[in-house]
């Protein structure tokens, strides 16, 4: 009989996020969503005298942060509430009521930044000086102008905001079809049991020690998507077009520019990460290679790609062993840090075990007002450890900003959220490999280090590739077919993979898998903050509480400074490809050590 996931609500309590942190209950939120709209109704009565006076500038730009700070608890609610069953129809309509709701709030409140923006410099010095209140906004206003040659006219952009909830329709209807209607054929496990395949279990089958097991998964899960290709390439082909549509009508040369620069990068940065990634896939080449061998197949497949190269020393880590590891491991952080990360333990800051139509993956949320909130889908293995360290690092960046900083400045930009969480993931494993004397074991440990630059710098800046390479075609005018889309998947598969790899033809849909794509070249920030999280950690265990207190300050620093300049703070400078090669020259440590390691 098959081994079927637990419904929701069979899922006990104290392994549940707690919710009624942030509401009560559904009555609570509804009154706060009620109240947004009202607000949004009297602020509406600003537009056309915003710069009237220096007054009316802080009224309208108070307001604003208040309706967006109650809006944002409220979405974070709502969206909790789907994620943890994607089939209950009341969370989703909730779900989708609110989003409407603050597409309808973002387009009626769309005047706000155009007309800041028709106001000259002089005239927003003086109101600087007649209402100190506006110090405060200083920094954001600035904000606003910098962007100002890709804002539109108060009139476009009400429209652009209306577009807004309709534009969310390929990667919504991604996500409820892959999450909840997207259903995977049974199979035997290695232990005779039968198990359904889902999002969940997928990577612990890959990891299986029996290759039939691996083998069986992997082509049974992209026969699934194979199915539906052509429909999973027209959403993505629609979100691609929505990327296309907003780059145009803000001025930019490409969706890649337009993206990078929400968060004030410069796309320099992301073509600085592929050339140095692919001016180093040697090193991907030797560890497919050392994999290969340790293995002791004649051939690599795709579906071997996931289990430990080290046999027999894979072990089952319980969630109750994790946590306890992981408060030891981040200790060179500091007690009171250790301190927070153990209070969201201990008080349901989390979401732990797989459930029927729970969304899969893992994240953390955070909501100004209330704790973060991380989800999981905890199946006892050690890449799930490290999992829960990563998104206790995005907990804990937010925890301190938030703390830190005013509401207007606590969001810290995508493009350093990869930082904190992965520097405790480096930290994990440095403990792990400091307190181990076996050398079976501390092989195991490498072998998952360098899956993490396999899986976060190689496999990322793939994805990276991909999504450039997507875009541009679109941008040129092609279509992206499902046969067009499989074809440059499976052409990058084979270039980053390399000659030891036999690059299964299934692998070719996997495109279809990745939900990130539906992130807008997010991706690439997954291996420059890999990059970044190995220099910081490797600075923290060296240097000790001068280099902690400069970390501490980055992860409380939100958006007071750019990116790169906040990263400068913690002893990191990315305008430069130095860091993605340091991080690629310790990659080639490690495979120098397992190379040598008599296993």
């Amino acid at each position: 009989m098959a081994k079927e996931l637990c419904k929701r609500s069979e899922v006990p309590v104290e392994f549940t996020w707690n919710l009624a942190d942030m509401y009560t209950d559904i009555p609570a939120w509804e009154n706060d969503v009620e109240k947004i709209q009202i607000m949004t109704e009297k602020l509406a009565k600003m537009e056309g005298h915003v710069c009237e006076s220096a007054g009316n500038l802080l009224t309208t730009l108070e307001q604003n942060a208040e309706i967006e700070r109650i809006a944002y608890k409220a979405m974070n609610y709502a969206s909790r509430l789907s994620d943890q069953d994607t089939s209950d129809a009341t969370h989703q309509a909730m779900n989708q009521k609110l989003h409407g709701i603050i597409s309808n709030i973002s387009s009626t409140l769309s005047f706000i930044e155009p007309e800041i923006l028709e106001a000259d410099t002089a005239t927003l010095e003086q109101f600087y000086k007649k209402e100190p209140g506006l110090e405060l906004y200083h920094k954001m206003i600035n904000e606003i102008q910098r962007l100002k040659p890709h804002r539109l006219s108060a009139e476009l952009e009400k429209v652009m905001a209306m577009t807004g909830e309709m534009g969310r329709t390929p990667s919504q209807t991604y996500s409820i079809f892959t999450n909840s209607d997207l259903i995977f054929p049974e199979m035997q496990d290695e232990n005779g049991d039968t198990v359904r395949i889902s999002h969940g279990r997928f990577i612990a089958l890959e990891e299986s020690s029996d290759r039939r097991v691996r083998k069986e998964a992997f082509e049974k899960l992209y026969a699934t998507y194979d199915q539906y290709k052509n429909t999973l390439a027209s959403l993505y082909s629609g979100q691609v077009k929505k990327q296309i549509f907003s780059a145009k009508m803000r001025k930019y040369v490409s969706t890649l520019e337009a993206a990078v620069d929400a968060n004030n990068v410069s796309p320099t940065v992301y073509y600085n990460l592929i050339q140095t990634v692919n001016s180093n896939l040697d090193k991907m080449h030797r560890y497919v290679s050392l994999r290969k061998k340790l293995l002791g197949v004649n051939e690599l497949h795709m579906y071997d790609i996931y289990t430990p190269m080290i046999p027999d020393s894979a072990r089952k880590v319980s969630y109750e062993e994790a946590k306890a590891t992981v408060l030891k491991a981040l200790a060179p952080l500091g007690e009171e840090y250790v301190k927070v990360v153990e209070a969201g333990f201990n008080n349901r800051w989390i979401d732990v075990y797989e459930n029927v139509g729970k969304r899969s993956g893992a994240y953390s949320s955070d909501t100004y007002d209330t704790h973060p909130y991380v989800l999981l889908n905890y199946n006892d293995t050690l890449d799930n450890m490290f999992t829960l360290a990563h998104e206790m690092g995005h907990a804990m960046h937010s925890y301190l900003s938030n703390n830190a900083q005013p509401f207007i400045y606590a969001e810290y930009k995508i493009f350093v959220a990869e930082v904190a969480s992965t520097c405790n993931e480096i930290l994990l494993m440095e403990y792990l490999l400091a307190n181990t004397t076996d050398q079976k074991e501390r092989a195991y440990l490498l072998n998952h280090y360098l899956d993490s630059f396999k899986g976060t710098v190689y496999r990322q800046t793939m994805f990276a590739e991909y999504e450039q390479e997507t875009n541009r075609l679109a941008e040129t005018g092609e279509s992206l077919t499902a046969d067009v889309l499989s074809k440059i998947y499976y052409d990058l598969n084979c270039k980053y993979y390399g000659p030891d790899m036999v690059s299964d033809k299934e692998i070719a849909v996997e495109w279809a898998r990745i939900p990130h794509f539906y992130y807008n070249f997010y991706v690439y920030q997954y291996a420059t903050g890999f990059a970044s999280a190995v220099a910081i950690a490797r600075n923290i265990l060296k240097n000790g509480e001068p280099a902690v207190k400069a970390y501490k300050e980055f992860l409380s620093g939100g958006c007071t400074k750019s990116p790169v300049e906040l990263l400068k703070i913690a002893g990191v400078n990315l305008e430069s490809p130095q860091p993605i090669q340091d991080a690629l020259d310790v990659m080639s440590e490690i495979l120098d050590e397992m190379e040598t390691l008599d296993l």
